[in-house]
């Protein structure tokens, strides 16, 4: 689409009751981001009330109509999800505004190929929209979803504004400060239509729609930023003459009124009550009596599915991504389904009503490491499309990466019915527990145990719900390949350890994502709209030559991006992080307070100077540097730009996750690099 058309979503697919928009970009560096708003307004184009603004800090809104589901990591950088179930929007919501900002006076002109795109409840896309023009922006609306004449159509916005996310929310009636009147000048509005365009769309759009009311100017923010949603919004390039006396500098403001305060439980227990080790805490769902992988298996489903149905919160998060609408849920066990001359029984079933129509998806669930059958997955797809069925959800350990599927599927075009199949990891489960209950909240306590129940099940160890576990068949083949020096370029092994590889990285974002309570995320440096066979391709062929592996992962609040460069050569492990000197002052007093602030790191911890232009800087470890923090300064008095902090440790050699397996060793030198490193470590102020 182009900027200004509009076009009927009924037009495009049948299945349009709930859709998924995605808000995506690129980025050179890796560390480009930005966070996505959804404003849901009635008729006089304001939002009802507070809860009708739906940001980080208050991801559901519209009684679960609309819910975003975080970034996702694709080939050429991420993207923000959001789910939207139309048939569920609130009859006085006229029309529902996606927008995202960027924070700490950055603009939208650092990023690359800002795009939306628009799938149906079986993911099939339905509408990609490029936005261009915002180079100088801090904030976007990509586009709105509207009613016309009881239909609902999307229109592709793609205008850029100055001044950020406060003024977006004050504008569209978001309560900022309840207790002082917010002062400073009016951000700008909309810029005038084009030539020849007045109150209709542009000639490209596929319908004529009345006029709208031009959308004012958002202003940016971040985390516990938004305390600084009243500041005056910055001038455009465009903009109007500023007025000759400053704006008086407004109160600082509070966040906007979420809903009621949600239930989290702590981190650390309460003193226990046992007269000694030995008592075991009772617990909702035992694992002691777990003897065989069909039990794992069978338990396993039938204790997600229960919390599913009971704890509203974490099924919809389960379930948004999917397709499946904002309802009532339910959820089946071991259900006997026709099939030919014999029937199926697939592990669960889910069913979501939403205004007396059903949302149902088939559950195949593996544990304790064990495959997806594709002739299983295929009969699910089969009875699926036959019965009416909406969605094949199949659960295991693996993780599933864009364009690598997990199972290759026939699907019959000629069925006018659809079927989405989609992958959750077990993984994944326990980052959305983990995220309810330690960070975001339940709607009760009651609520709270069952989802700290649901974890504590799934991460003991004869479970068999513990997520990527084996680096597969040719880990061993490959590391012996390079040793010996035999491993050549194009070795399908070769691919395969880069595949799994990426799968690691992918749950180790997880992982610590759940624990930090914040977004962590892998950082994929490839060029715009590469394939993601070529780009693992690529690796692959790096990995023959150099005997490395590499990742980056972006967490938010960090100054850099936490780098991992496994060497199969040496067996060494390496965690790093750039660190930019972008603090005032003299050279040995950058260093010097480097160095305070690395007090409670290891003495082991590599400390090297970057500089600027070619040529590498003087290093040490932070034990020689403590004493004498000048001799890391560069003898040629060169330009200091930043410096890189990096761990060393022993790389496992088995291809699983025993305490002496390659996997566990990721785990423990990332989760030492962050805890004694990067923690110690501010963002750099705006």
């Amino acid at each position: 689409m182009v900027k200004g058309a509009n076009v009927g979503l009924t037009t495009l697919s049948e299945d349009v009751g709930s859709v998924m928009v995605s808000l995506g970009w690129s980025s050179t560096t890796g560390e480009g981001d930005a966070d996505v708003s959804v404003l849901l307004l009635d008729g006089d184009g304001k939002v009802r009330s507070d809860i009708d603004f739906c940001f980080y800090n208050n991801p559901v809104a519209g009684n679960g109509s609309v819910q975003l589901l975080g970034k996702t990591p694709t080939a050429d950088g991420s993207e923000d999800r959001i789910s939207f179930d139309l048939d569920a929007v609130p009859q006085e919501i006229e029309k529902v505004v996606g927008a995202a900002s960027r924070y700490a006076g950055s603009r939208f002109g650092d990023l690359d190929d800002l795009r939306l795109t628009l799938a149906d409840s079986a993911g099939d896309g339905l509408v990609r929209f490029a936005v261009e023009g915002t180079d100088d922006v801090s904030a976007v609306i990509f586009g709105e979803l509207y009613r016309r004449s009881g239909e609902w159509k999307f229109r592709a916005v793609g205008q850029g504004y100055a001044s950020g996310l406060a003024g977006l929310a004050t504008d569209y009636g978001v309560d900022i400060d309840d207790d002082a009147e917010q002062e400073g000048p009016e951000p700008d509005g909309m810029e005038p239509e084009g030539p020849g365009q007045d109150a209709s769309e542009q000639p490209a759009a596929t319908g004529q729609d009345g006029p709208e009311p031009p959308a004012r100017v958002p202003a940016q923010t971040r985390g516990s930023d938004l305390a600084d949603l009243a500041a005056p919004a910055a001038p455009r390039a465009a903009a109007e003459p500023e007025p000759a006396d400053p704006a008086p500098v407004p109160k600082p403001a509070r966040r906007p009124r979420t809903a009621k305060k949600k239930v989290t439980l702590p981190r650390t227990a309460k003193k226990s009550l046992a007269d000694n080790d030995t008592w075991r805490t009772a617990r909702l769902f035992p694992v002691s009596a777990l003897k065989s992988d069909r039990e794992r298996e069978t338990r396993a489903t039938s204790v997600v599915l229960s919390v599913m149905a009971q704890v509203p919160e974490f099924g919809r998060r389960l379930t948004a991504g999917f397709g499946a609408p904002a309802g009532r849920m339910e959820t089946f066990t071991e259900v006997t389904l026709p099939h030919g001359e014999s029937p199926r029984r697939p592990d669960g079933v889910v069913r979501v009503e939403r205004a007396g129509k059903l949302w149902t998806a088939l559950v195949e669930t593996k544990t304790n490491g064990n495959a997806l059958k594709p002739d299983q997955v295929q009969a699910y797809m089969d009875i699926a499309a036959r019965r009416g069925y909406e969605a094949v959800i199949t659960l295991s350990n693996d993780v599933a990466l864009e364009g690598s599927p997990l199972v290759d599927v026939r699907i019959d075009r000629r069925r006018k019915h659809k079927v989405a199949l989609w992958h959750l990891s077990w993984a994944e489960v326990v980052h959305q527990a983990q995220m309810l209950i330690r960070h975001e909240g339940v709607g009760n306590a009651a609520h709270a145990w069952l989802l700290q129940e649901l974890l504590q099940y799934l991460q003991h160890e004869n479970s068999g719900c513990h997520g990527f576990q084996n680096m597969g068949a040719a880990w061993v083949p490959v590391r012996r390949g390079i040793d010996d020096e035999t491993l050549c370029r194009g070795d399908a092994r070769a691919l395969e350890v880069i595949e799994n590889w990426e799968r690691l990285v992918r749950q180790v974002c997880l992982r610590l994502g759940g624990e930090l309570g914040q977004k962590v995320l892998p950082v994929q440096r490839a060029r715009r709209g590469s394939d993601p066979g070529a780009r693992r391709a690529e690796l692959a062929d790096h990995l023959c030559e150099q005997g490395r592996l590499s990742a980056e992962i972006r967490i938010e609040g960090t100054p850099g991006v936490l780098a991992i460069t496994a060497d199969l050569r040496t067996g060494k492990l390496r965690t790093s992080i750039e660190v930019p000197a972008a603090e005032p002052g003299y050279p040995l007093s950058r260093v010097k307070r480097l160095v305070r602030r690395l007090s409670e790191a290891p003495a082991d911890l590599h400390i090297e100077t970057l500089v600027g232009g070619e040529g590498a800087g003087p290093r040490g470890t932070l034990e020689r540097l403590r004493p004498e923090p000048a001799d890391i300064l560069p003898k040629d008095g060169a330009q200091i730009t930043g410096f890189r902090l990096s761990l060393f440790k022993g790389m496992g050699n088995g291809r699983g996750s025993a305490e002496t397996g390659f996997i566990r060793s990721v785990d423990e030198a990332v989760d030492r690099f962050h805890a004694q490193v990067v923690a110690h470590l501010e963002a750099p102020a705006p």
